[in-house]
Formats: structure tokens, C-alpha cells, sequence
């Protein structure tokens, strides 16, 4: 395929997880890939291990910033001349009880995991707009579908996205743009291998049909056909990539144990 036709992703939060797996499959399928992060220094390894010069861009921006993300997006017209999908995949988190949580704490968390996405979207539209459309994938969570202790800013923001991620849809498919959701339930990322204890994990896979956690790469594979044309009929919706997580409610441990004693 000439150089010239080759399809752009944008995506954000990519110097590790999920955001990292993701600029790896559209590299595999031929994307030319814009890798933006807040963290320059790992960002700029990611790009080594990629070693792919012509076919990558980085950009370290913070997606809470107007003036960052218009200049981002400008940079990346600039580089490659279109941009044919958007994940918005940059997040934080505060892992604290909803009485200890800080208004700043709470006002950071929503500034990266909700105006992040509505800014994005809101930069990167015309420019599909201007092309042959493109479609927006935001990566919300299970916990945006599920409420749980700890989350308050986190789960709340991630609910929003949620919502937002409808609006977004409704509103610019006129513009040959389609916008859906991935909600990732626990996935093997370094944050999660670094403060998931062996008991939550195990309580995780008690809680989930196929008892064990996602891959990055599993989640990069829905991101992608999300983004692709097998998906061309597909917007406005919340795919929960989570081994039936949200599916479920009590009582699979003690199913399982009756399968094993029959």
C-alpha cells in the first residue's frame, strides 16, 4: 500500500499497558501510529523497542490541556495528513475511600479520564470530518459499569465516559465518524501485577467466568476492530472486555465446586 494511503491512529496513553499493546496492532496491520503520553522518558522508550521510525510519531502531551492536545493533533496533521482513529486511552486513578479523597484528587482524575477524551474528540473530529471519517474508540472500565470501594473519582469518571462516549456518537455520526467504548475488566498490566495482592487477584478470578485476567493484547485486538471497517455498522456503545465479569453475580466459586464433585 503506497505510503501516501496508509490509515492513522491516534492513540493516547501509550508508553505502556494497554495504550502500548494497541499502537503494536495497528503497526501489525500496516496504521501509521502517533504514540502520545504524558511521560516522555517512557515514551521515548517505547518507541525503541518499537523501531519503527516511518511508521510512528511521539508526542508527549497531557490530554487535560487544550493548547497541548490542539498542538498534538496539528503535529500529527502535519507528520501523516489525516488521522483515521482516535483511542483515548490516557487515564489516572486514586485508590482511596470516598471520605479521604481530596477535591484536587477528584478534580484530576476527571480532567485526564473525562475532559481528556471530550477534548481529543473534540480536536480530532474535523480532521476525519475532513477525510473519509474515522471512528473513536474511549477506553472506560468495569468499574464505570460496577460500582466498588476505592473508586469514587476513578469509577465515577469512567461512568461519565461511558455517557460521553453515547454523545459523541449520536452527535457526530453525521460526520462519517462512529464512536464505541471498550470497558477492560482486570488486565495484566505492570499497575496491576504492582498493587493487586494475591488475594485480590484471587478474589477477582472467583468473580469472573473464565477466572484469570485479560491480556493487554486481548484488548488491543477489540480496540482495533473497533476501530476498523468490520465494525462500519457499530457506534455508540460499551464493550466490556472483562471474561464475563459484568455478567455475573454470586455464587461461581460455589459452582464450580459443584462441577468438580459431580
Amino acid at each position: 500500500m503506497p505510503m501516501d494511503h496508509l490509515k492513522v491512529a491516534l492513540v493516547t496513553g501509550a508508553a505502556r499497558g494497554i495504550g502500548l499493546a494497541t499502537a503494536r496492532r495497528f503497526l501489525a496491520d500496516d496504521w501509521r501510529v502517533v504514540l502520545l503520553d504524558i511521560d516522555g522518558p517512557e515514551l521515548s522508550r517505547a518507541m525503541a523497542a518499537l523501531d519503527a521510525p516511518s511508521a510512528t510519531m511521539m508526542i508527549t502531551c497531557d490530554v487535560a490541556v487544550p493548547a497541548e492536545v490542539s498542538a498534538a493533533v496539528d503535529a500529527t496533521v502535519a507528520r501523516f495528513g489525516r488521522i483515521d482513529a482516535l483511542v483515548n486511552n490516557a487515564g489516572t486513578a486514586v485508590f482511596k475511600p470516598l471520605l479521604e479523597t481530596t477535591h484536587a484528587e477528584w478534580r484530576r482524575v476527571m480532567e485526564v479520564n473525562l475532559d481528556g477524551p471530550f477534548l481529543m474528540t473534540q480536536a480530532v473530529a474535523p480532521v476525519m470530518a475532513d477525510g473519509a471519517g474515522g471512528a473513536v474508540v474511549n477506553i472506560t472500565s468495569i468499574s464505570g459499569l460496577r460500582a466498588s470501594t476505592l473508586r469514587v473519582a476513578y469509577g465515577t469518571s469512567k461512568a461519565a465516559l461511558a455517557h460521553l462516549t453515547k454523545q459523541q456518537a449520536a452527535e457526530l455520526a453525521g460526520l462519517g465518524i462512529r464512536v464505541n467504548a471498550v470497558a477492560p475488566g482486570p488486565v495484566e498490566t505492570a499497575m496491576a501485577k504492582a498493587v493487586h495482592s494475591a488475594e485480590i487477584r484471587a478474589d477477582y478470578h472467583d468473580a469472573i467466568p473464565l477466572a484469570r485476567y485479560g491480556l493487554e493484547e486481548e484488548l488491543a485486538e477489540s480496540i482495533f476492530f473497533l476501530c476498523s471497517e468490520r465494525a462500519s455498522y457499530v457506534t455508540g456503545q460499551v464493550l466490556a472486555v472483562d471474561g464475563g465479569f459484568d455478567a455475573v453475580g454470586i455464587g461461581l466459586p460455589t459452582l464450580r465446586g459443584q462441577r468438580r464433585n459431580r
